[in-house]
């Protein structure tokens, strides 16, 4: 396919998920929250990692005494939330490094960092991956990263804006490369809406959905 038709294709993808769910509004979110909240998300449910991280709030009034609890008692606190030893610990181990870097358990300054350096700077903590770093330079710092989790991932592959061997992370960078950067936002968390409403797993509702006409997937016939 070439480039400009793919360009076409993104804006097309876009427009159509825009007036299917509407243009998301940028939350204001505290950036180390959203840190621990990532972390706490991967390979779990919405649901069960915001309740982990509800449960954070309760039984820690501030990060700091997070950080001085036993693991075991955080990773009880979290229990909810899936791998909760392995995430009870990253969560600390993140906590400690910020801490002893900054001389406080805040992101904020990454504000002022050109994305690639903020970017380098998330990646160099403790269990922090492309995903989690995007997602907190996207949502709480307003960077252009286009953020790839499982739904952005499938919807792009079956759409054909990407090909199917590429890694989530080449992924990244290949969408990077087509859609505007002013609609990352809009554009991963519509998609992630239209991979759990729509373009599921497994049973995806190909009749119902909104960009048929322009989804490879199902222009060709397939059954994923």
């Amino acid at each position: 396919m070439a480039k400009q038709k793919v360009g076409d294709k993104v804006l097309a993808c876009i427009r159509i998920l825009e007036e299917e769910y509407g243009v998301p509004l940028q939350d204001h979110i505290d950036p180390l929250d959203l840190l621990v909240m990532t972390i706490l998300s991967q390979n779990t449910s919405d649901i069960n990692s915001l309740r982990a991280f509800a449960n954070l709030k309760r039984d820690y009034g501030n990060y700091e005494s997070l950080l001085l609890a036993p693991t075991e008692e955080v990773a009880d606190c979290i229990r909810e939330g899936g791998l909760a030893n392995i995430k009870a610990l990253r969560i600390q181990e993140v906590l400690l490094s910020i801490k002893r870097d900054r001389g406080a358990m805040d992101i904020g300054f990454l504000e002022g960092m050109d994305k690639d350096e903020a970017m380098s700077y998330l990646l160099d903590l403790p269990g922090v991956g492309p995903k989690t770093a995007s997602i907190v330079l996207l949502f709480a710092f307003g960077m252009p990263f286009m953020p790839v989790d499982t739904h952005v991932f499938r919807v792009s592959q079956r759409l054909g804006l990407v090909p199917e061997n590429l890694s989530p992370e080449k992924a990244q960078k290949a969408l990077e490369r087509i859609v505007p950067p002013e609609c990352y936002h809009s554009f991963h968390l519509n998609l992630i809406r239209h991979g759990r409403q729509i373009c599921r797993a497994r049973g995806p509702k190909h009749e119902e959905c909104a960009l048929k006409e322009c989804c490879d997937c199902f222009l060709q016939g397939q059954k994923p």
